[in-house]
């Protein structure tokens, strides 16, 4: 690894360290959040809502149905 990919990779640690603490304060503001969300993303770092996890959890309680979102997702690809 040359010194300025260990450079990126120190700053993309470090980064994920501050956000990782920022999100785990219980102050966290949604800027934060979106900012950590941003980054998942922009790392292709996703996940499925397992059956009784904190992700599935959270969209059973969105104000709208699977089937909703699947029609909305068929749009988009259209």
């Amino acid at each position: 690894m040359t010194t300025q990919e260990q450079k990126l990779a120190e700053l993309h640690k470090k980064l994920a360290e501050k956000l990782l603490d920022r999100v785990n304060d219980p102050k966290v503001k949604a800027s934060d959040l979106n900012v950590a969300r941003q980054f998942l993303k922009d790392n292709n770092i996703d996940a499925l809502p397992v059956k009784d996890s904190m992700l599935a959890k959270l969209a059973e309680n969105l104000p709208f149905s699977e089937e909703n979102l699947k029609a909305v997702a068929e749009d988009v690809k259209h």
